[in-house]
């Protein structure tokens, strides 16, 4: 409920402006549940993007295994389709701030996850090296969002997991 309270006030309202009051208000909830669950109106956005986020990659069964390149792909595809269902949020400084926390948070975990099942041939630090890749393929589908005339999402899935093959490969 205080999701989709936050999620209509986004609509309407800059970020900045709303108060913890105003998304009670619309859950009809009270301050005490909120704060029972969150920590503040930033932890609430989090994990309202982490936890859309993470659905469309189990809805797409979307695992990284750190072997397979097609993997790496539906993550990036995930990141561009799910940006591109959201564009008014880097309009707003905060928002997009907090939305990328969360999703490289979530595409480092996953691509951590899986170079701790094939640790890095050339000794790197499987912790930089998923750093490195979410960084990127964040970086690059957020770039792909905002540009005028771009391709489709999976055309630009396909050019980032190309510059990022080559980087998990040396991985």
């Amino acid at each position: 409920m205080l999701e989709q309270a936050l999620e209509g006030l986004l609509k309407t309202t800059p970020f900045e402006k709303i108060s913890v009051g105003d998304i009670t208000e619309a859950a009809t909830l009270n301050r005490a549940t909120f704060y029972a669950h969150f920590v503040d109106k930033f932890d609430l956005l989090e994990g309202m993007v982490a936890g859309r986020f993470e659905e469309l990659l189990r809805r797409r069964g979307v695992v990284f295994d750190g072997t397979c390149p097609s993997a790496l792909y539906g993550i990036a595809l995930a990141v561009c389709d799910f940006l591109s269902e959201i564009p008014f949020c880097f309009e707003q400084r905060q928002v997009a701030q907090h939305l990328e926390l969360a999703m490289v948070g979530i595409v480092r975990r996953m691509i951590l996850d899986g170079v701790h099942r094939h640790p890095p041939k050339s000794g790197l630090a499987p912790e930089m090296l998923a750093a490195a890749v979410a960084g990127a393929m964040y970086g690059a589908a957020r770039q792909w969002v905002r540009m005028k005339d771009r391709v489709g999402a999976e055309q630009a899935a396909q050019g980032v997991t190309e510059m990022l093959t080559p980087m998990m490969a040396s991985g």
